[in-house]
């Protein structure tokens, strides 16, 4: 079959709410740093009202990194579910007009669409607390098999597991990719949700190809203090480990063979969301364009140096444009 896509992403549709405060907001507020929290309707109504100054940004992780794709030139399909409402609306248009394909139907009832309420603090971490809404309503019945038959890589993110129908889903998806002799890609996501799933998410360690992972969401899977150890960890598995480590840089290991990649530069983090959605996004790029191992990797890590350089999660700067600055297209 002729590839349509480089990518095809399996995600949570969430409309980022993004502002910066302090660290008394946080705990004003009773909002956990650095991390997610699965909140309902009424506690996100709450901090919407709280949140000073804040932007709305269409988001959602594996959206993020599609958007990150598009910005190098590849072309991605996400697949996440809204409801048809003014937040849903807004999340297609702004994948759309940016060059990502988006066809997954609206529910027309249910839950609202998804949003996510970013407190970021001076020192440029981000504290998430997310209501998923109409995103935990993807279904069996929005993946298209020959769709994904029809990319080279299915990226799945790690959050949708929390909801039984997307669990559903992925096995579909990834039942689909198999058959078609295509890679999958996973995402961890959060040390939280790698503890809420750890067995399941060791189990999927036989059905991937490429994980991605940080430190901490590394070391969460494995049960280890160190990092060496998780290295260790994966060491024996034959796919390939793309392993962030913040400002130490990342990663990389496949077999026998690993690539050690300090961080580029940055003047001033500004704030560190989305980083590892775009870190994905440069690495599944060299991945899908025959690039080395370790070049994919500097292209998810100048991905990364990007977003962190300004608010929100998506670049603001042509990917494709700094990539080529750097000789890695």
């Amino acid at each position: 079959m002729t590839k349509l896509y480089d990518v095809v992403a399996l995600g949570n549709a969430i409309v980022d709410v993004i502002a910066p405060a302090d660290d008394e907001f946080l705990l004003n507020h009773n909002v956990a740093k650095g991390v997610m929290t699965l909140v309902d309707d009424f506690r996100a109504e709450q901090l919407c009202r709280a949140l000073p100054g804040a932007q709305e940004i269409a988001g959602g992780s594996a959206a993020n990194t599609m958007a990150g794709l598009a910005s190098l030139g590849g072309q991605g399909l996400f697949v996440g579910k809204t409801k048809a409402d003014r937040l849903g609306s807004s999340f297609a248009d702004s994948l759309r007009t940016i060059g990502v394909h988006y066809e997954t139907t609206p529910a027309k009832d249910g839950p609202q669409t998804a949003c996510c309420l970013i407190v970021v603090t001076p020192d440029g971490h981000r504290s998430m607390n997310t209501y998923l809404g109409a995103s935990r309503e993807l279904a069996r019945s929005d993946i298209d098999e020959g769709a994904i038959a029809a990319s080279s890589i299915l990226y799945v993110e790690g959050y949708l597991w929390d909801a039984p129908e997307a669990k559903a889903a992925i096995n579909k998806a990834m039942a689909a990719a198999k058959r078609a002799d295509r890679k999958v890609a996973f995402t961890l996501s959060d040390p939280f949700c790698v503890a809420r799933w750890r067995e399941e998410f060791r189990a999927l360690m036989t059905e991937i190809d490429v994980l991605f992972a940080n430190e901490e969401e590394a070391k969460a899977l494995f049960e280890v203090d160190e990092f060496d150890s998780v290295l260790q960890a994966t060491r024996g598995w034959p796919g390939i480990a793309a392993l962030t480590r913040s400002e130490k840089g990342c990663v990389i290991a496949c077999g026998r063979e690993v690539h050690v990649l300090d961080a580029p530069a940055v003047s001033e983090v500004v704030d560190t969301t989305g980083a590892g959605d775009q870190f994905a996004a440069g690495f599944l790029y060299g991945l899908t364009h025959d690039k080395p191992l370790a070049d994919s990797a500097r292209l998810g890590a100048l991905a990364a140096a990007e977003v962190i350089s300004h608010y929100g999660a998506r670049p603001e700067t042509s990917l494709a444009a700094l990539a080529a600055e750097a000789n890695l297209l």
